[in-house]
């Protein structure tokens, strides 16, 4: 690859950046939040305590809590129902003839 201006220029951006901590990537998006992704990209790359409380808010706002064993009997058991002495047998009844 030749070392033109312009790749010169490009190498020295980013190793300039690299010396700042901060890197390029790139992210897709709805076109709407184009503006508001970049603001937060740059308030965070600021890195100081503003940066650390939004950092801190939108990890919260956005972590996916891990599913806990039990859930669904512990809602079960919740139940205004529990106790009711209800019969849940299931009826069987021979097969109905259909006409095809």
């Amino acid at each position: 690859m030749q070392n033109t201006p312009q790749n010169r220029a490009t190498e020295n951006y980013r190793r300039r950046l690299s010396e700042r901590g901060v890197c390029r990537f790139e992210v897709m998006g709805l076109d709407r939040d184009r503006e508001l992704i970049r603001t937060l990209a740059k308030r965070l790359a600021e890195n100081d305590a503003e940066a650390t409380r939004i950092r801190d808010t939108v990890s919260r706002t956005i972590a996916v809590s891990p599913g806990r064993k039990g859930g669904i009997y512990e809602a079960l058991r919740c139940s205004p129902l529990v106790g009711a002495d209800l019969d849940f047998e299931r009826v069987r009844e021979p097969d109905r003839k259909i006409d095809l």
